[in-house]
This record gives C-alpha cells, structure tokens and sequence, in this order.
C-alpha cells in the first residue's frame, strides 16, 4: 500500500507535578485539533457529512484501548465566530458536538486560537510530567479566509510546522480556495473526494491509532490518501 511519510515523533520528557486526571492516566498523548469550518457555505450536506464523520472518527477511536488513552482531541471551530465546543480531552471521553453552519470564514483567528491552545496544553504536559508526541493541526475548509489577519496566521502555521512543533494539515472541500490554504502548511493541501468526511476520519483515526502505538523517535509512515481508491486529491 502506498505511504506518506509522517515525519520524526517528539517526546516530551520533561518532569513536573501531575494533575489528577494526569495522574489517573499517565500515558504519553497524541494531541490533534480539528479546526472546522461551519460558515455559511457548509450549510446542508456537507455539515450533515461532517458531523457523521466526526461520530465515526470517536467510535474509531474509542474502539482501540491504547489510542483512546493516548490520542487527545479538541475541535475548534470558525464561522463569523471561533469557538472550542471541544477543549482537549482523551479519546475515550471525546463527544463529537453537533455543529451548524453559519457566517463568515474566520480562518486566521482559528489558526491563531489553535496554535495557542496547543501551546498551553503542551506546557501543561511538561508541568504535569507527561511525554507527547508531536501534535497535529488538522484544518478543514471549503473557502478562504475573510479575517483581516489571516496571512499572519497562515505564518505562525508554516513556522511551527518547520520547527516542529506541530504537523499542519490542510484539507479543502470543494469550493476551497486551495491557492490561499497552500500558504498554511508546508505540505500541499489535500482536496476532499466529494464528501467523503467518513473516510477522511477513518484515515485520521488510523494513522493516530499507529503514532500511539510507535515508540518515540520512530518515523512512522501514514497511508497515501491521494491513490485512486483514496479520499483525497492532490490539486
């Protein structure tokens, strides 16, 4: 089967004084934030899809005991407004909002809110003492940006990505202005077969089941999503 390659995985290994739920479930974390795109545009099928997806994504999920220990997710979304209807939180307590389509597309906002939250959930990992891998950003549109602060945004994704700090991902449905999502990710944006939403989270799923069960350091390939029986394009 063809593969991508995911790149090195970083560990934390920094002590500190855990939390409780850190001390409830010391395992090391897979940290990933959905960034959604619920303007307007959305309105229809492809929320409807979307929605349906992100249930599968947590039954995929919850269905695998290690990844639902390790893999941490929290889905901010944008419209005219960016909110976190999910904060961080395991896999196996992870409840996939409803969530409607209305407004503008505040892209630039929502990278920025989700580069800040990552970063402060990872110091809370090293306070806690809590090993993790590098964490994903996994963004999702079928538009562009109309925040005025966007390209600042679009910046911060690509100089984190580099220093690895973060792996971005973009990913545009049809419609998407795939010329501007290029300037988020050193990676090429991946185009949305359709609305194959159900597929796109069964691959994420998957590829984060494997990084929670690789050992630190290790590169670990993911399934090439762009072949003919894939759900992605390339543009």
């Amino acid at each position: 089967m063809d593969q991508m390659p995911f790149g090195e995985n970083i560990l934390n290994e920094e002590t500190g004084f855990g939390t409780n739920d850190f001390a409830e479930n010391p395992e090391p974390r897979v940290p990933c934030i959905l960034v959604l795109d619920v303007s307007s545009s959305m309105a229809g099928a492809p929320i409807q899809q979307l929605n349906d997806g992100l249930i599968c994504y947590k039954d995929e999920l919850s269905a695998d005991t290690l990844a639902s220990k390790r893999v941490e997710v929290s889905i901010i979304t944008f419209g005219s407004e960016v909110k976190t209807p999910v904060p961080f939180t395991t896999a196996d307590g992870f409840y996939p909002p409803v969530l409607e389509a209305n407004g503008m597309t505040y892209m630039g906002q929502a990278i920025n809110q989700a580069i800040d939250s990552l970063e402060v959930r990872k110091q809370e990992y090293k306070n806690a003492g809590i090993s993790y891998y590098r964490p994903w950003i996994f963004l999702i549109t079928d538009g562009a940006p109309n925040d005025p602060d966007w390209e600042a945004a679009a910046g911060r994704a690509v100089a984190g990505d580099k220093a690895k700090s973060f792996s971005m991902f973009c990913v545009g449905v049809e419609g998407a202005d795939f010329g501007t999502l290029q300037k988020f990710s050193p990676r090429e944006p991946l185009k949305l077969k359709g609305l194959r939403f159900r597929d796109l989270f069964l691959w994420l799923s998957s590829s984060q089941q494997s990084v929670s069960r690789s050992t630190p350091g290790d590169e670990v390939p993911l399934d090439n999503p762009t072949t003919p029986d894939g759900w992605a394009s390339i543009v």
